[in-house]
């Protein structure tokens, strides 16, 4: 399916959802396929084997009704978005769904809502820490090579691409410089196609738009996202949106150190009902806005990893037990500690900070709920997504809690097709990207959450559809 000279009509960089789909769509419908993968292991880590398995557009059904999604959208990214993409995810994703089933991935429907009415089988296992073999993505991504080898198409391990090839009179990519673990090779190709993942794991890009101390966020992801994507295109004058957000949750400040905290349980349901308070005591951002906002904001503290989510024992019996894996029990059967306290000023004192600040923050706080203004708290405390409840005991609670990044929302510039585009706007001729790699659809101010199963499975398969057109074009 090559020669000599190691020739491709697609050359795919990364191996996860968005990757192998769009290998997977441009290799079965005739194309030569090489897809290069960084990790070395038979399960090299992704996000994709790390992820929970669900997959929906804004925490709702993916082929509800088409104004109901797009409205889905609009509540999540409070209309900040890229209305082409919103288009594209919304009409493609169903069929995103029925080309996996094609290529052999079972679904099953894990609960009544349309959440999770498109979930991966077999299941995760909903237990502290990190359980993914032979389960969900990591089941999805074995059967999608099986299917991609079927046809014929390479997978390459231990393969990192370094260096995107242009041609200088036209413009167009024409390949990938990379370097395999014996040593350098060049993958010449009609097109290629970026789908490595986010930049949460790389230190500098995280330092440069997200947070100023990146070593304080704990990576609740696989530590793959290195940004390479992103750094190559940029190197060709690609244009960089939303690269400022990510999503993730609220962790137990010991999953620093503590597997079993993370990716779960997280602290959001606790925090949305109480409140998040700096290391002096102090609130600093809107709780009602959601825990993915959250922890964009506790990213750009001085340290990310200083803050308390602090409540009394009606949010802990209440919203502590909500959720997929609610915080309680399972944060402290995890091992994360809990601080107890039967006053505000004894509570102040075994978090290390003055009592008079964290009391006159409560105080504020459930003054301005009593009358009714939660707008006029210092921050403001928006109620329309999440309920905000008084701290008044008899039992006051907090819990150490950081920052957990899981990927980045920003990246590359794509269109409708996803071809990246030049900084002037222009399409970069025979590049495309898709997954975590690409911004434009998820992030923005209030770092909305859209759903990264299903943007890559996606925008994946458009990637594959557009290269293959784009080959059969240009021949």
């Amino acid at each position: 399916m090559k020669d000599s000279e190691n020739h491709w009509d697609v050359v795919v960089v990364g191996a996860g959802l968005a990757g192998m789909m769009a290998a997977n769509c441009a290799a079965r419908d005739g194309a030569t396929v090489c897809v290069l993968e960084q990790g070395e292991g038979e399960h090299y880590p992704c996000n994709t084997r790390y992820s929970g398995g669900l997959f929906h557009i804004a925490l709702d059904d993916l082929a509800g009704e088409p104004e109901v999604v797009l409205s889905n959208l609009h509540r999540a990214m409070h209309g900040e978005f890229d209305t082409d993409l919103a288009e594209a995810l919304i009409e493609n994703a169903p069929a995103a769904i029925r080309t996996l089933k094609d290529f052999g991935v079972r679904f099953i429907s894990a609960g009544y809502d349309g959440f999770r009415r498109h979930s991966l089988a077999p299941p995760i296992v909903r237990r502290p820490g990190l359980h993914w073999r032979g389960r969900a993505g990591d089941v999805m991504l074995e059967t999608l090579e099986r299917s991609l080898t079927n046809v014929g198409a390479q997978l390459r391990r231990g393969v990192t691409a370094e260096q995107l090839m242009m041609n200088a009179e036209t413009g167009r990519c024409v390949g990938v410089q990379a370097r395999h673990i014996n040593g350098p090779e060049t993958y010449h190709a009609g097109s290629v196609i970026l789908a490595d993942g986010g930049f949460q794991a790389d230190s500098q890009l995280v330092a440069d738009y997200i947070s100023p101390a990146p070593h304080r966020l704990v990576q609740r992801n696989a530590e793959s996202g290195r940004g390479s994507s992103v750094r190559m295109a940029a190197s060709v004058s690609a244009r960089l949106v939303g690269m400022e957000s990510f999503y993730g949750h609220l962790l137990h400040r010991d999953a620093f150190h503590n597997e079993r905290l993370w990716p779960y349980p997280v602290l959001d349901a606790v925090a949305t009902a109480g409140i998040v308070v700096d290391g002096a005591g102090s609130r600093y951002c809107d709780e009602g806005k959601g825990g993915v906002y959250i922890a964009n904001q506790t990213a750009r503290l001085r340290d990310p990893a200083s803050i308390f989510v602090v409540f009394d024992e009606a949010i802990w019996s209440n919203a502590g037990r909500s959720g997929l894996l609610p915080a309680n029990p399972y944060v402290v059967d995890a091992g994360g500690s809990l601080i107890r306290a039967d006053s505000i000023g004894s509570l102040a004192t075994k978090m290390a900070m003055h009592p008079d600040i964290l009391h006159r923050t409560i105080t504020n706080y459930n003054e301005s709920l009593a009358a009714f203004e939660p707008s006029i708290g210092s921050p403001s405390r928006s109620t329309d997504r999440y309920r905000a409840e008084p701290i008044k005991g008899p039992t006051y609670y907090a819990f150490p809690a950081c920052a957990g990044i899981t990927y980045t929302t920003g990246g590359l510039a794509i269109n409708a097709y996803a071809q990246v585009l030049h900084e002037n706007g222009a399409v970069i001729g025979g590049l495309y990207a898709c997954g975590a790699c690409t911004g434009g659809l998820e992030g923005g101010r209030w770092a909305g959450y859209t759903g990264g199963l299903t943007k890559a499975a996606t925008f994946g398969l458009i990637a594959g559809r557009s290269a293959l057109s784009d080959l059969r074009t240009t021949a």
